[in-house]
């Protein structure tokens, strides 16, 4: 990967999100682009479109996958919760533990995979306390921050808000507008969740609307970047839509894809 550039030669960065365990394209993921910027969720818990994939099924095997995903599926998340409980009792293993060790498995040949630079913010699924262990000399973390790549400034958001599902990183609608307003005026708004935006937060597979949220379309409607650009709903109604000067990318679910989306100025 080339360096940020200078002069007057065109920019490019690679953009991904919900990598989910994807180590062989992410190595790939920055060719011939002056950055990598990633979007978060790194870690693959449960493989929905593939039920042996994943810390769950390693844990507790496809059978039990294929039940837990028919339970959130149908939004029965008490029931899924319960169902959870009964495994982690058979097996007689610390839950906490158990998850945090199949987590470091994955970010050590993750974290490794990230060319340098790579500009990196957290998902929903993501365990933040663990990256600065893992993360590079080449990988800037950046949560509620600005970076300037190429002459252009780049804010980041990490993170989803609160929902059912209680994913490791979620948090009150409160912290994440307090987020969005430290990072103000930028060219690129980079976050893991989309805007409040129906096309954009419905996944068409799933059958359900996910979390966007509305401080983010506050904020670009205020703020009016050249690009939002997100990840989460793996596959949203819209990939892409404009909000006044603002085109807003669903950057692709990078698991499944291999592929990411570029970015030239």
């Amino acid at each position: 990967m080339a360096s940020t550039p200078g002069g007057n030669r065109r920019r490019s960065v690679h953009v991904v999100s919900d990598v989910h365990g994807n180590a062989r394209d992410l190595a790939r993921a920055g060719e011939g682009a002056d950055a990598l910027i990633c979007l978060g969720d790194l870690v693959l818990f449960l493989d929905y479109a593939d039920h042996s994939r994943g810390i769950f099924p390693d844990l507790f095997g496809r059978e039990n996958a294929d039940r837990i995903v028919e339970l959130r599926t149908a939004r029965r998340f008490e029931e899924a919760r319960e169902f959870q409980r009964g495994l982690w009792e058979g097996i007689g293993m610390d839950k906490a533990a158990a998850i945090e060790k199949a987590v470091r498995k994955q970010y050590a040949e993750l974290f490794a995979a990230f060319p340098t630079p790579t500009y990196a913010t957290y998902g929903n699924v993501d365990m933040p306390p663990l990256w600065p262990e893992y993360a590079g000399s080449g990988t800037t973390v950046l949560d509620g921050q600005r970076v300037e790549i190429g002459g252009w400034t780049f804010g980041f958001v990490g993170g989803g808000l609160r929902t059912p599902m209680r994913t490791p990183y979620e948090i009150g609608d409160e912290e994440y507008a307090a987020k969005i307003e430290a990072v103000g005026e930028v060219d690129v708004l980079c976050t893991h969740i989309p805007p409040e935006v129906p096309e954009l937060v419905y996944d068409t597979v799933a059958r359900r609307f996910e979390r966007g949220s509305r401080a983010l379309l506050d904020a670009i409607r205020r703020t009016r970047p050249r690009y939002s650009l997100f990840g989460h709903v793996h596959q949203p109604l819209a990939r892409r839509m404009r909000i006044g000067a603002t085109e807003c990318v669903n950057v692709g679910h990078f698991a499944s894809r291999g592929r990411p989306w570029r970015l030239e100025w």
